[in-house]
């Protein structure tokens, strides 16, 4: 199974690319965790909703198809460790790879929302998106070690 991390906005600080790739390299064959940054909307004149339409696009054009769409928003079910890990062994039962979605700093347009097969949330904290990267990509990597009972996750 892959974990497809799409996102909005492709520069990111050199200590969060540098982060979320130490988390990323952990990743075992079988379970690989892959970026996809789609560029963000330039900002102007244009609505919120004009510009997570158009952002919105581009996340569809990087989904393969069939994918498990998850998507990550504040209203989102809250999750814990453990029950990340339970989802995650669901979802490689599923057999097909999961995509996780973050918007840019508008969030997601209301089509993605309502295409999503699960809805989750980080934290109650506006995050930065360099944040969200990094702590999404150690959370999944966390639930993975608490499914193959490595020694990372202490509960």
């Amino acid at each position: 199974m892959k974990l497809l991390l799409v996102a909005v906005g492709q520069r990111q600080l050199g200590w969060a690319e540098e982060a979320y790739a130490e988390f990323a390299k952990r990743f075992p064959p079988e379970m690989r965790l892959e970026l996809k940054a789609v560029k963000a909307q330039p900002r102007g004149a244009k609505t919120a909703e004009q510009l997570m339409a158009a952002e919105g696009l581009r996340i569809e054009a990087a989904l393969p198809s069939g994918v498990r769409r998850v998507v990550l928003d504040e209203h989102g079910e809250r999750v814990t460790t453990l029950q990340l890990a339970a989802r995650m062994k669901t979802w490689l039962h599923d057999g097909r790879d999961v995509a996780l979605l973050i918007g840019g700093p508008d969030g997601l347009a209301a089509s993605l929302k309502a295409s999503a097969d699960e809805t989750l949330r980080l934290s109650e904290l506006t995050l930065p998106h360099a944040f969200v990267r990094v702590l999404l990509a150690e959370a999944l990597y966390r639930a993975w070690t608490v499914t193959v009972n490595h020694p990372y996750h202490r509960e």
